[in-house]
């Protein structure tokens, strides 16, 4: 929400693991403050998190406003342990590549 209200204070987002809902509360979207975002974002997201599936972490992310990537790591929950991924390939690059959106 911060980075909705003041955008000049970030470059690029990195949320990890953004809690988009409660678990088994998909009505309750944590998500309003999403159209005013205006920074570019990555999103790393387990594949097994109770606070979204990856398909409710897309719908949502499509209410963005500004560029964004979503990073799925499978076999992860909320908190991305026991994913089987590679940390450059599916945060760092990725995150630096959102310089040149």
């Amino acid at each position: 929400m911060l980075a909705a209200e003041h955008p000049e204070l970030a470059e690029r987002l990195l949320l990890l693991s953004y809690p988009l809902h409660p678990p088994r509360k998909p009505e309750q979207l944590r998500t309003a403050h999403f159209a005013a975002v205006r920074t570019p974002a990555l999103f790393v997201h387990g594949d097994n998190d109770p606070f979204g599936t990856p398909a409710e972490m897309e719908t949502a992310l499509s209410a963005l406003g500004a560029p964004h990537r979503l990073s799925i790591v499978n076999g992860a929950g909320h908190d991305l342990n026991r994913g089987k991924f590679d940390l450059a390939a599916q945060i760092v690059s990725p995150f630096l590549s959102l310089a040149a959106i």
